[in-house]
């Protein structure tokens, strides 16, 4: 249940920042974005990343085996990574259409994978 809920919380999380560090690139498609500066942009950002910590932190706590959760601090990580990495390819593909995905992109995915089961395979 511990690891269900990280994950939940992870996904979460990583959406949020997300949208928190590449949304702001498509606010200017907006009339309320259109003259935005930098720190308004950025007050945006961290309002947005506030609910990101509101969800990695209890996720990481969760789930870290110091606090009785199933995952070891580099198993964490790497779960996180690779989240973000998919949450990430959604985004571009959802929000982004005239951003491609070549080939190389899916290999580093692939790749990113691969070590999400080098970390967890027990040797």
């Amino acid at each position: 249940m511990r690891a269900l809920k990280t994950i939940t919380f992870l996904i979460i999380s990583n959406t949020f920042m997300t949208f928190a560090w590449y949304g702001h690139l498509k606010f200017k498609e907006f009339s309320w974005g259109k003259n935005l500066g930098l720190l308004s942009i950025i007050l945006i950002s961290w309002g947005m990343a506030f609910f990101e910590y509101m969800f990695q932190v209890p996720a990481n706590r969760a789930g870290f085996k110091g606090d009785g959760g199933p995952f070891s601090l580099v198993q964490l990580k790497t779960i996180q990574e690779a989240i973000t990495l998919t949450i990430f390819m959604v985004f571009t593909l959802v929000f982004f259409k005239t951003e491609k995905l070549a080939w190389n992109h899916l290999l580093g995915f692939a790749l990113i994978v691969l070590a999400v089961f080098v970390i967890f395979k027990k040797w």
